[in-house]
């Protein structure tokens, strides 16, 4: 069995029917062809306790995203000017952070939602397979997923969860700074995160302002 083979096996049933053949916008993508093949095996799925979301190519559930739409330059990725440039966002981990593939660089990467940063991951979709089922404790988020749905219930399709303070800002990889809400929303809100901090020298001190009720 496969590294890809396995991560399938373990994932939730498929979000989506069977499908037959590869969309034809896949062959912009370096490595499109082998993404298919995994999403042939299993049409989009969930797991390690809905941390990891692998999108489908179609998909007739309630609050499904499908691989297209959720790639849609009038969704979320506008909110990120041309930091997403060139990407197809595959999957996500539970705090929204994407795993991408690209049309002019060779690899699997991660697309951090807060700064816009991309990072290699593995030169293979079996290699980010193999990444993702050595450590996804990390990888995914798992271990705050599994802590915060054993407090607080599992999460409702198309839901990431969301810091209250993002991390970029210091906000900590902890229970209280988590809320469950809506996966694009959270993504345009780290879009306009990430516009802001892109240019910033490092070590930069920030200054976050909460609105509430006597705020304007």
């Amino acid at each position: 069995m496969t590294h890809t083979e396995k991560l399938v096996s373990i994932g939730s049933e498929a979000l989506g029917e069977a499908v037959a053949g590869p969309p034809k916008f896949l062959e912009n993508y370096t490595l499109g062809s082998e993404l298919f093949q995994m999403l042939k095996m299993k049409n989009g799925f969930y797991a390690f306790e809905q941390a990891l979301h692998v999108f489908p190519m179609k998909s007739d559930i309630t609050n499904t995203m499908t691989l297209e739409d959720w790639n849609s330059d009038t969704l979320w990725r506008s909110g990120y000017g041309d930091l997403t440039n060139g990407f197809l966002f595959f999957a996500e981990d539970i705090f929204g952070d994407q795993f991408c593939i690209s049309t002019s660089r060779a690899g699997v990467f991660r697309f951090d939602a807060e700064s816009g940063e991309t990072t290699f991951m593995a030169s293979s979709m079996e290699g980010w397979a193999d990444r993702i089922l050595s450590n996804y404790a990390v990888e995914t988020g798992w271990f705050l997923a599994h802590r915060w749905q054993a407090e607080q219930g599992a999460l409702q399709l198309g839901t990431r969860l969301q810091p209250k303070i993002p991390f970029v800002y210091g906000g900590a990889y902890a229970l209280e700074n988590l809320w469950a809400g809506d996966a694009t929303e959270g993504m345009l809100f780290k879009g306009e995160v990430a516009l802001k901090v892109k240019d910033l020298p490092e070590g930069t001190k920030i200054l976050l302002q909460v609105k509430g009720e006597n705020n304007t």
